[in-house]
Formats: C-alpha cells, sequence, structure tokens
C-alpha cells in the first residue's frame, strides 16, 4: 500500500469517482476497547467484561463500540492519502453511516476509500470520500459511510 500524495485542489480532483486505496489491517484488541471505554466513559459490559461476553453475548466474545469504529477513520484516512499545502483541514461531517456488523475483539479492520466528489467553495476544497470499513475474512462490511472533510488550501 502506498499512500497517494496530492498538492492542490486539482490533483485531488483528479480521483474524482475512483478507488483512492485500501488501508493496511488493524487487530482490535481488547486492551484498545478498553482505552476507548474509559475516554468515552462507555463501559458497557459487551465492550468491557470479556468473562460475561463468553457468557452472555450472541458473539461469545467483546465487541468493539460503534464509535470506535467511526474514530478509526481518521488513522486510516491518513494511511491513504497525503495532501500538502493545507492551510488547515477540518473535519466537516459524516453522513449516512452503517453498521453492518459488529468489530469482536481480535478482529482485523481495514478501510478502502473512493473519491465520491469534491467541490471548490471560494477556494476551500468540501472532498466526500464513500468510506467501508471492512474485516478480515467477512464479505459484509464492518461500516458504511460517507465521510466529509474541508481542505483549505494554501494556494
Amino acid at each position: 500500500m502506498a499512500t497517494i500524495t496530492v498538492n492542490s485542489y486539482d490533483e485531488f480532483a483528479s480521483y474524482l469517482g475512483k478507488e483512492i486505496g485500501v488501508s493496511e489491517y488493524l487487530k482490535v484488541t481488547q486492551d484498545y476497547i478498553n482505552k476507548f471505554a474509559d475516554a468515552t466513559l462507555d463501559w458497557q459490559w459487551i465492550h468491557t467484561d470479556p468473562e460475561r461476553a463468553k457468557v452472555e453475548s450472541p458473539y461469545k466474545a467483546t465487541i468493539a463500540h460503534g464509535y470506535y469504529s467511526i474514530s478509526m477513520l481518521a488513522y486510516f484516512w491518513m494511511q491513504l492519502m497525503e495532501v500538502k499545502n493545507v492551510k488547515m483541514m477540518i473535519n466537516y461531517g459524516i453522513e449516512n453511516v452503517r453498521f453492518g456488523q459488529p468489530v469482536v475483539v481480535d478482529s482485523e479492520i481495514r478501510v478502502r476509500v473512493k473519491l465520491h466528489s469534491i467541490s471548490d467553495l471560494r477556494g476551500i476544497a468540501k472532498v466526500q470520500l464513500d468510506i467501508r470499513m471492512e474485516m478480515k475474512d467477512s464479505p459484509k462490511p464492518v461500516m458504511t459511510g460517507l465521510l466529509t472533510f474541508l481542505y483549505h488550501f494554501e494556494n
């Protein structure tokens, strides 16, 4: 996997309708899940109690928070594209998020990204990315959605 570098709006726009890339897999450990629970104050047992989950969960193990999956999008995106000549980048929104299946502890996830749209808002690039989060060895997506960033290019 190679990181794509873009330096301008026009270079970014050349990917319109194309797949930008597929990230590396990341193993979702219980430690990651617990740290996310600590950061968000969401210690629901299905995420943080492996012994109870073995008995009571339909998955027979803990699962990652849905918002954990969302929070990993920036990490995965940075693997795929480096945008240079930018004064500022703003997370603008996430639309149409759907969770297709839970991420069971010790599963491996990655994202597949396609440039859905790009528009010039008086010198600010509004970029919308089709995101598909995948779990290793599973055809069903973990999550799909439309991620929007605003890039303020230098020139």
